[in-house]
Parts: C-alpha cells; structure tokens; sequence
C-alpha cells in the first residue's frame, strides 16, 4: 500500500510573542501607561517652552535648545507607539472578535490622541521661528530639516491649537469610529453563497470576494451574488458611517483653510498638483487599453462583445500554477536574488522569524498589508490561496519590508514616508516577480498567459478601478458637501464612476456598484491614488534597473531610505525622472500595454471557456 502523501505546509501565523507575551502582559499593559504618559510629558514640555504658533519672530537660544529636545522627545514617543500600536492592531486584524484586543487598541488611541495635536503645535512653532533657521541652530535639527520645512507649510492650514486639540477628541468618537465600524462590519459580515455542487453555503463576505479568482465561472457568478446581496444587508450603516465620516472631513477641511478635498492629501504625501495632473492626463489616455483588454479576456470567456461582468474581472486565464506555501516562498526568494542576495534575504528572514500571517480564517480582515514594528523589523498581512497573485502579493509586502530595513536606522519622523512614495520598493520587487515568472514560464502559452493575465489584474486595479474611485471620491466630497448622501446615491455614484473608468470593457448591466461599501481606503480622504502613482514610479525606476544595473543598485537603497527626506519630485530627479512630466507616466504604461498585446494575442488564440 502505497504511503500517504504529507500534508500541505499550512500557511504561517505571524509571531507576536517577540514583543510581548500576550494581551494579559503586564509589560504590555504598562506599554499603553507609559505612551500615555510620555505623550503627557511632550505635551507639558511644548507648554513649559511655549511651543506653539503665532506671528513670525526671530529665533532665540532657547528656541535652538527647544527644538532639539522636543525633536528627541518625538522621536522616541513615535517609536514606542509604533511597537504598541502595532501589536494591537496585529491582534485586531487577525481576528476581530477579540474584544480584549478592540479594548486595548480603544484604551491605546485615546492615551496618544493628544500626539497629533502637539505635532501641529511643533509645524506651527516653527512656521514662526521660521523652519530654516530652527534647522541651522543645531545638529537634531539639521537632521531634521525636511519635517521642520514641510511641517511650516502644513502649518498654514491649522485651525487654533484648542480647535485641534477638539478635533483631535472628537475623532475618538467620530470619524476613528465610523472608520471602525466600518472594519468591524465587514470583517464579520456572512455572504450566502449558492454553489453549483454545494447549495448555499455561509462564508465571511471576504471569502466569498476570494473566490472571484475561482476557475469555474458558475463559482465566481454565485460568489459575487451572494457577495452583493450581503453588502445590501448592511447597506444602510455603512453608507451612514461613510457620509457621517466625510462630512466630518470636509467640515475640518474648510476650516483648515483648504481649497477642495484632494489639496490635503497632495501636501501630505509630498507631491504637488502638476505631477498628479500628469499622471492622470496619462491615466485616461491608457483606458481604451485596459478597455480592449477586458473585451478581448469577455470574448475569451465567451461573454461575446458585451464587455466583462464583474464577477469575471479576475477570472484565471491559461494554465494558471498553484502554489504550496514552500512552493511561493521559494519562488519570491529565487526571484529577489536575481535583483540582489541582500534582498533575497530579507525574505528568509521574515519567514525565518515569524513575521508573515498569511493563513485565511474567519474574523482575519482582507487585503494585505506590512506594518513597521520597531527598527528595520516588519509584519505582513495577508491571505494566500496559492494562486501566482497571493505570490505576487507576497513579494509585494516584503517589498514594503524590505523598504523598512532601509527606513529602520533614522528616527521616526524621518521615516514618515508618504503613501505616494510607500509604494516604490513594493512594486518594484512585484515587477521583480512578474519577470522572473515570465522567464520561468519560457514558450509556454497557457503559463505566459497565466502569469500575464494575474499581473494585469493587478494593474487594471491600481490604473483603471483606482481611476474610478478617485472619481468616486470626488463625486462624493461634492455630494456631501450638499448635504447627507445615502445607500441609494452612493450606489448610483459608483456606477457612474465605474462607467466612466472602465469605457466598454465592462458589460454596463453587471457592475459592482456596492464598491464604496467594500473598501475602507474611503476613510482616508483620497487614499488610493498613490497607488497608481506607486505603481507606474515603481515601473519607470524598474525600466532604469534594466538600462544600468549597477548604476541602479548603488543608488537604490539611498532612493528608499530618503523618501521621508523630501518632496517626491526631487527625490526622483535622483533617476533623471520628471514627475511632472506625463511622458514619464505614459512610459510606464507602455510597459502595461505591450502585456495587454501578448495577452490579447494569446487570448485571441486560446478557444472561449465559461
């Protein structure tokens, strides 16, 4: 009798226990008292010194030994509330029953909500004293110039400190709790979903969402109904949640001085508005691609000219590789060395250490992300289902990794790093992936396609569906500023938005028109551009790799852990790239389009399957 074959290696749970022991740990609890209290202490110290803003000044000898003890202070308040923070919030995401977890995190957010407003104080202190001149009064400073400079511009849009200092209460309360509520519906919310061979089965909403990459396509038609129709149970509080959370936004906005809606998120991401013009002028005119992408992958799948339904968005085409978990780690890890052995190992050490959760189980949140924890030390998040995506997904985050171990030697507001520039080593490495899979794949036409067809899901998603709900949010900042916007118009909103982004190469009669009430990026005002902007600076520096690679490597670790040192535009003058240049952009998408021709090609080539 022929021996049983081992099991598949389970996909591993992160590591906590480096950190703390547990919830129960008195050291932990003891963490959460003395952020508490050191965010106290700033707060006294920036009072005792008279920190704070008001008409411009001269600066004075106590001004010169202020910033830099203040500077200090920051610094290691931030890092002991990333160590905290973060291990709560590794808790809470993964299982979002524990109520123990939701209690800490709660207790956690209210010890440090002063933190905000004393930073704002700090921006405005030095607007006055005047940032290059706080910056030239000692060595801390110095250090510490970009945030000085940048904090005095932001500074320009600060209500009063009192008026900060409420916003920064009523947060607790308002928008932070909507934001909640939000994660604590979808995260438990149950999907029935009629299989073809099963019946109904009862799943978490984002289990149901994960089986749109199903090969049968009767699986993905029933996943997305029973998906839809669970968003329409909780239809009614979310679209609360979000219209209560935006006018909460735009009410502080106009209070805060700024123009439109998008304005604040430019100025904290360190981009200004002639780079995001071009990148969107680029965007557009890359639509009609994408557009005959998704027509050619319909008629593949035999939906006709009508263009794709929703539910076959990311359906799998060729001969798509799954993956045991050892299988994934070892291709990331094979692909990384090809760029450099100190990325390569990188990875061995996050799945070494423990600081990968990758395992799917019920009360874990969707998506994916890398949190840093302390130093150059990270956690990932994500959900593997053995398809090339979870590995691309994988490479990803490690990417977001391997950019911490470049950030973890400068002090915290040093490596505040913006969403925009977030993105740069977690696509490259993806890009990294993508090729080493295509190299892998040779002559092959249904691995080519497999792997061709997962990558421009991905880009379709950060082009083309991100396009969409960056005209949704704008749509929906000028809705409520009319006045409360519900289920029913929110629903219309995203119709339109989708429309408009994907053009003809989806079918208008099945959209996905509960989008806003998937995705939590809405309570960030304007969250998700930079991954467009991330993907396609990420894609720009990988084509300069291939033109130099030495030239490349010697100035690529330097790239990564400057980004939190400058406005993006001259950090990626480093690589001769004009950002405000659509040029630039419209390269990095010729990188997507001629995929979209060798898809197209094999699709064309491949006969129609349901």
């Amino acid at each position: 009798m022929a021996a049983a074959a081992p099991p598949a290696p389970v996909p591993p749970r992160w590591r906590l226990d480096t950190f703390f022991s547990g919830l129960d740990d008195r050291e932990l609890q003891g963490a959460v008292e003395e952020v508490g209290a050191e965010a106290g202490r700033l707060r006294a110290l920036c009072d005792a010194r008279d920190v704070r803003g008001g008409p411009p000044r001269p600066l004075t000898d106590d001004d010169a030994a202020t910033v830099e003890e203040v500077l200090e202070a920051t610094n290691a308040l931030l890092a002991r509330m990333r160590l905290v923070g973060a291990y709560l919030h590794a808790h809470v995401t993964t299982d979002a029953r524990d109520a123990e977890a939701s209690r800490l995190q709660a207790r956690f957010q209210a010890a440090t909500a002063a933190v905000g407003p004393v930073l704002k104080r700090v921006e405005a202190w030095a607007a006055a004293v005047g940032a290059e001149d706080l910056a030239r009064s000692g060595p801390v400073a110095s250090d510490h110039a970009f945030w000085l400079a940048r904090g005095a511009r932001l500074a320009d849009h600060q209500m009063s400190d009192a008026e900060e200092d409420l916003a920064a209460e009523l947060a607790l309360t308002g928008g932070r709790s909507w934001a909640k509520l939000h994660g604590e519906l979808t995260s438990t919310l149950l999907a029935t979903v009629d299989l073809p061979d099963e019946g109904a089965t009862t799943m978490p909403v984002t289990e149901a969402r994960g089986l749109a990459a199903h090969p049968d396509g009767a699986v993905r038609r029933a996943a997305f109904d029973g998906e839809v129709a669970a968003w329409r149970t909780v239809e009614m509080p979310l679209a609360l949640a979000l219209s209560s959370h935006r006018g909460e936004m735009l009410a502080l906005d106009r209070r805060r001085g700024w123009d439109d809606p998008l304005a604040p998120a430019l100025a904290v991401n360190n981009v200004d508005r002639a780079a995001v013009d071009a990148l969107t002028a680029a965007v557009v005119d890359s639509l009609p691609a994408f557009a005959r992408h998704h027509r050619a992958k319909a008629a593949a799948l035999g939906h006709g000219d009508r263009g794709l339904p929703w539910w076959d968005l990311i359906a799998p085409m060729g001969t798509p590789r799954r993956f045991t978990w050892d299988e994934a780690v070892g291709a990331v890890i094979d692909a990384f060395a090809g760029y450099s052995p100190g990325l390569a190992a990188l990875a061995r050490t996050a799945v070494a250490d423990g600081w990968i959760d990758a395992e799917p189980r019920p009360g874990k949140v969707g998506g994916a992300f890398c949190m840093p924890v302390r130093d150059g030390e990270s956690r990932v998040l994500l959900s593997f289902d053995g398809s090339f995506d979870s590995v691309q997904t994988l490479a990803h985050e490690l990417g977001h990794a391997y950019h911490n171990t470049q950030l973890g030697p400068r002090p915290w507001l040093q490596r505040q790093t913006p969403m925009a520039l977030a993105e740069t080593a977690s696509i490259f490495c993806e890009t990294v992936m993508v090729d080493a899979g295509l190299r892998a794949a040779g002559d092959d036409p249904g691995a080519r396609l497999a792997i061709l067809d997962a990558d421009l899901v991905g880009a379709a998603q950060v082009v083309v569906d991100i396009h969409s709900r960056f005209l949704f949010e704008t749509a929906l900042s000028a809705e409520r500023g009319r006045g409360a916007v519900g289920p029913a118009r929110l629903t219309e909103l995203m119709a339109e938005a989708q429309v408009a982004a994907y053009g003809d190469g989806l079918d208008p009669d099945h959209l996905h028109t509960h989008m806003w009430a998937v995705k939590g990026h809405y309570y960030t005002a304007f969250y998700n551009w930079p991954y467009t902007f991330g993907l396609l600076f990420g894609l720009g520096l990988y084509a300069e790799y291939r033109r130099d690679p030495e030239r490349f490597r010697a100035g690529y670790d330097d790239l990564l852990g400057a980004t939190g040192l400058g406005d993006a535009a001259p950090l990626a003058a480093r690589f001769g790239i004009d950002i405000r240049d659509q040029a630039f952009w419209a390269s990095s998408l010729a990188v997507i389009e001629a995929r979209i021709d060798e898809a197209a090609a094999l699709m064309a080539a491949t006969p129609a399957t349901p």
